[in-house]
């Protein structure tokens, strides 16, 4: 069984995606980031310089490891060298938190380069704790599950979002992480409210919080659609329902998450500055 005391800790504070043009700036100057996340795909090689910058990064920063192939709810059993790599990967860096997505990528040996959603039904319930307890028993260490971006709901869902993945929580001790951003694409492409979505959450169960982009688009019929991009600024609407998590749930870590069109380190630091401000106004 894992150990669910935590190694480390990531402050209740902004962090950001980490990318290696920004590697000079993050040592010069960090403020306001305060941790670093990285995507454990990108780090299970044997050495070179994105081992290196991240052995140096690791001595001055927690880190949040956040896998992307792991495909938690895919049909298959999960892929036992992809497992070892990682756990290796967790073994050296020892990060003060590991997360997942709750969504799947493989179908047989063919990898699917996006996350994609789940039908949320008793059968598909059982067998994401399934996966969630082998990667939590390999590891040794808690994981966070991330609740998805989707574009349309299946019809034989017969189980709420939020019940699924506060009842994967009970049965297997993971936390959840919370992805503002996915909130509301999710909420506005289903036709349903986000701040309820957000009022109804288990936040004690939340270590780890997202914000990033969306891209604005319409669907065959002409209404609107919102595709989770990861590359711009985090909208005016995501940054009001940011504030009322924090408000309901307390500060927590809380990530700029940008992976396309990555742009130049002061428009990431004035991201992570606004979401300082609002972090502090909770603060004890």
């Amino acid at each position: 069984m894992f150990d669910q005391t935590a190694r480390k800790e990531l402050p209740a504070r902004p962090g950001i995606g980490y990318k290696p043009q920004h590697f000079s700036n993050i040592l010069a100057g960090p403020e306001p980031v305060a941790w670093l996340e990285i995507h454990a795909e990108n780090y299970m090689g044997a050495g070179g310089r994105p081992i290196a910058q991240l052995r140096a990064l690791a001595e001055r920063f927690p880190i949040s490891v956040h896998g992307v192939g792991l495909s938690i709810g895919g049909e298959a059993p999960l892929d036992n060298d992809h497992l070892a790599r990682l756990k290796q990967l967790c073994d050296w860096l020892d990060p003060a938190r590991f997360s997942e997505h709750l969504a799947w990528s493989t179908h047989g040996a063919e990898f699917l380069n996006d996350l994609l959603p789940l039908p949320y039904t008793t059968e598909t319930l059982a067998h994401v704790v399934r996966h969630v307890d082998r990667v939590q028993d390999v590891l040794g260490r808690q994981m966070l599950l991330e609740n998805p971006s989707v574009y349309l709901d299946f019809a034989e869902s017969h189980l709420d979002e939020i019940d699924f993945l506060d009842e994967i929580a009970r049965r297997t001790g993971c936390g959840l992480l919370l992805d503002v951003n996915n909130v509301y694409v999710s909420c506005t492409n289903r036709k349903t409210d986000p701040a309820t979505y957000v009022d109804r959450f288990p936040h004690h169960l939340v270590g780890e919080i997202h914000l990033g982009g969306h891209d604005e688009d319409s669907d065959d019929v002409g209404a609107r659609l919102l595709i989770d991009a990861h590359g711009s600024e985090v909208t005016d609407p995501v940054w009001q329902l940011y504030d009322r998590t924090i408000e309901l749930g307390g500060a927590r870590p809380t990530l700029i998450e940008w992976d396309s069109d990555v742009p130049e380190w002061p428009v990431l630091a004035a991201e992570a500055e606004r979401a300082a401000r609002i972090l502090a106004r909770v603060a004890p």
